[in-house]
């Protein structure tokens, strides 16, 4: 079967080809490549890994901005009036934007490919030495695949590159990061480059690498809006509707006055310009770099860029507590018969599953094979037994069974599983040696057995088995007992828990275990536990249900799709949602989370889920990522609501003015020059610090926050800057000068803009590089007039008194509103 949605031509034949033909293609054969030519094919093919954005992509991106697009009309519109060196400097802008975000943003794809190029992901490759010698499989990076090379995958794998089938065993896939199915499929022919194996095997050989994939070829998979675009795009569009509002006043009011509708539109253009905050781009794509960084620091490697500030919205954290809140050291601790005395048979037929076990081992058989696992005993297995067939382990029936035939031609069935899920199918019990009826007494017995050892934090796996095990079905089955495992607690979870719920992000726990072990683990872990929801309470909710039952702290027994649905439900109920984890069966989740995490030692579908990529497991090292992602966010919102509530202020000056000046009161040119000169000033803060009692709890883009801001400090600044126009108009008589009397409002206005920032940017000490620029770009405005550029002029003595008078109260009236808006 080919699959329905396209493919590239190639691969389409590709996929219709028998195997023979298909070798000869791809010059290759089931034994695999040898090394030479793998490397060889390497150099042909090149590395197998999607190319970096193309810098004339970055270049269209960069020059498609809103920004440079009004700036674009701006110039357009002075060339048609005849002032070429108006045009002349609009053009330089327009260049030193395009050329500064492109630069930027080049910078930040370098930073984010070497935080990932931190983590290594490997396939199983069928290679030989060289010709004549015998293949074997080998780990390799997934970058040094080729053209013909055999892959085998296993659950638990992401696929490599674009495959061929060559043969196949209960393979399913999750192909939903390429074409969005929400339910994993059977392929019989294709499996695709970033679509994971999540359950069977196969062996299969490699068709298409890098950019020639489906994947690279369609782009990366979408996924979800997360808390941060949405507040971006809430933000903008807050942003467009006071331009929207203000600029039609101005012209209309501008026009009106004076006559001169061609000017005032070009004023007009330039006040769109002015409310537009021009360097948000730049400066949000900055912090969020020095954000990674930051977070690189503590063990945390960033895969999306954005998920930053996402970590630092965060305020509700899910964790499947394996490996974060746990050591994810399971160890084998005992067996013992149903009624709970210790005895080693429960653990040898467990064994004896696991030694014939095709399908990928978890931690528990791992754990078993560890502990059991005898040369001698492995031999004497193999000989007195052979596999007849498995039916591996999922996530819905939680239990994996083996069929084997022993030498006398008797067969024999073992299933090892969730109690819950084995005991039911249990007729009999064995006890002292003998098969009797399990009663419903006994069954209540053994039931018991498992919540006590549940409820001491151990994880108990049933073992049954079956004699004459060619009848089919798992069911009429001989409860054989059970075997304990211990996972200890973190000694650090509970002050990693403590600092979470200090710093606003409460911790839940989203388990496949039983409730008693869940239990015992989150209360260990500084969790309150309260009710606890279960798998089956999740199945039967609806939407509107479920987003009442998602305040509660620890949910159990659930399944892959059930953990999705309750990250969905926290994000539907408003939450920014995190989610940590680290199987095949957290995928799903991680890529519905606004932020997921997962370990850089976790399955390569879960790696590829997540947002995010912790070195060291421990819940601390997220809880200290929060603190980063809210000081990238907030050094993010400094520039935007006072760059946008200084703008705003403008205009309403420009609108007063207006009624009674019978000029401009600053040329469209310089208020441009006055805007970019700001913004240069604003590239510092991201190096900037950031006050204590932002960090302490959750902080997203908040428009509505926003616009309360611009619409508190944006009439105050605009009354200082009417101050000045009364002491330019009348106490300085600079009314019949116009060049002098823009000359001053130019200079107020730009010194009280980088003044303003340093006001408002806090309570603490700016940093060193923001007071830097801020003084620098203060003697800029200083000096400026004395080149006689942009239509500036010299000014009298008495303007520096009234200004320092201005900016003096000024500053004062501002910190006394911002303690009144707190």
């Amino acid at each position: 079967m080919v699959p329905t949605f396209p493919l590239p031509d190639r691969l389409r034949e590709l996929a219709q080809a028998p195997v023979l033909p298909l070798f000869r293609t791809l010059d290759s054969t089931p034994k695999g490549l040898t090394e030479a030519e793998a490397t060889a094919r390497i150099e042909r093919f090149g590395p197998n890994e999607l190319p970096p954005p193309a810098t004339a992509n970055r270049l269209r991106d960069a020059v498609t901005s809103p920004f440079v697009a009004l700036l674009s009309v701006l110039c357009l519109t002075f060339l048609i009036v005849g002032d070429l060196r108006a045009a002349l400097t609009v053009a330089i802008m327009v260049v030193l934007s395009v050329l500064l975000r492109h630069w930027q943003s080049a910078r930040s794809d370098r930073a984010v490919r070497a935080l990932r190029g931190q983590v290594t992901t490997t396939a199983t490759v069928r290679r030989r030495a060289a010709d004549g010698h015998e293949a074997f499989d080998r780990e390799v990076p997934v970058e040094d695949l080729v053209p013909g090379d055999i892959v085998v995958l296993a659950a638990g794998d992401l696929v490599p590159a674009d495959v061929r089938l060559l043969n196949a065993v209960d393979l399913l896939v999750d192909q939903s990061a390429l074409t969005g199915e929400t339910l994993p499929v059977t392929p019989t022919t294709l499996c695709f480059t970033g679509t994971a194996v999540v359950g069977g095997g196969a062996t299969a050989v490699v068709v298409a690498t890098g950019a020639e994939t489906c994947f690279g070829a369609a782009g990366q998979g979408e996924r979800p809006e997360s808390s941060f675009d949405v507040g971006v795009r809430a933000v903008g569009w807050t942003l467009v509707r006071f331009m929207l509002v203000m600029v039609p006043i101005v012209l209309a009011v501008n026009g009106t006055i004076t006559g001169d509708w061609a000017r005032a539109a070009m004023f007009a253009l330039a006040v769109a310009v002015g409310l537009t905050p021009e360097m948000l781009p730049v400066i949000v794509t900055t912090n969020l770099a020095r954000g990674a960084v930051r977070l690189a620091r503590h063990q945390v490697i960033v895969k999306r860029l954005n998920a930053v500030q996402d970590l630092g919205g965060m305020d509700v954290l899910c964790v499947d507590k394996t490996g974060t809140l746990t050591e994810d050291r399971v160890a084998y601790a005992h067996s013992v018969d149903p009624l709970g005395r210790p005895d080693g048979e429960a653990a040898e037929y467990a064994y004896l599953a696991v030694h014939f076990q095709v399908t990928p081992l978890n931690s528990l058989d791992e754990a078993i094979a560890e502990q059991l696992a005898e040369e001698s005993e492995d031999l004497l297995y193999d000989t007195m037994f052979d596999k007849v067939e498995e039916l591996a382990f999922d996530h819905d029936r939680r239990r994996c069974t083996v069929i084997v035939r022993q030498h006398g031609g008797e067969h024999l069935l073992i299933t090892k599983g969730d109690p819950a899920r084995v005991l039911p199918l249990c007729t009999q019990v064995q006890r002292d040696g003998e098969v009797i009826e399990l009663s419903p007494a006994a069954a209540r017995h053994a039931e018991d057995v498992v919540r006590a050892y549940a409820e001491h934090g151990m994880r108990v796996l049933a073992v049954a088995a079956r004699q004459d095990a060619r009848r089919p079905g798992e069911n009429d089955l001989v409860l054989v007992g059970f075997v304990g495992f211990v996972d200890p607690v973190r000694a650090s979870a509970a002050d990693a828990v403590r600092q979470l719920t200090d710093h606003g992000v409460a911790v839940k726990i989203l388990t496949g275990d039983n409730q008693h072990v869940a239990a015992y683990v989150a209360a260990q872990a500084g969790i309150s536990v309260g009710e606890i929801v279960l798998g089956e309470d999740v199945e039967a909710a609806t939407d509107d249900e479920l987003r009442s039952l998602v305040h509660h702290t620890v949910f159990a027994r659930l399944t892959p799709a059930h953990k999705s649905r309750v990250v969905t439900a926290l994000r539907a109920d408003g939450h920014a949602v995190g989610f940590i984890g680290d199987g095949v069966n957290d995928a799903a989740a991680l890529r519905i989370a606004d932020v997921g995490i997962s370990a850089d030692s976790a399955t390569g579908v879960a790696k590829e889920a997540a947002d995010l990529l912790l070195t060291d497991r421990d819940l601390t090292v997220v809880a200290q990522g929060v603190v980063a992602g809210r000081r990238t966010l907030g050094n993010t919102m400094k520039y935007v609501r006072i760059t946008a509530s200084s703008n705003f202020g403008n205009v309403f000056t420009v609108l007063a003015a207006s009624a009674f000046l019978p000029f401009l009161p600053m040329l469209p040119i310089q208020l441009i020059a006055q805007n970019l000169l700001y913004d240069c000033a604003q590239l510092a803060l991201p190096w900037d610090r950031v006050d204590r009692e932002y960090l302490r709890r959750p902080r997203r883009w908040d428009a509505r926050d926003l616009a309360r801001f611009m619409l508190v400090f944006g009439p105050v600044s605009s009354l200082f800057d009417l101050a000045m126009f009364g002491a330019l108009w009348w106490a300085l008589d600079l009314g019949g000068r116009p060049e002098l009397f823009q000359t001053g409002w130019f200079v107020e206005s730009l010194l009280s803009q980088v003044l303003v920032v340093l006001v408002l940017r806090g309570w603490g000490r700016p940093s060193g590089p923001v007071l830097g620029a801020a003084v620098a770009v203060g003697a800029i405005a200083l000096a400026l007039p004395l080149t006689g550029w942009l239509g500036l002029g010299l000014l009298p003595p008495g303007y520096f008194l009234w200004l320092a008078g201005i900016l003096a109260a000024y500053t004062v009236t501002v910190r006394l509103v911002r303690s009144l808006y707190r």
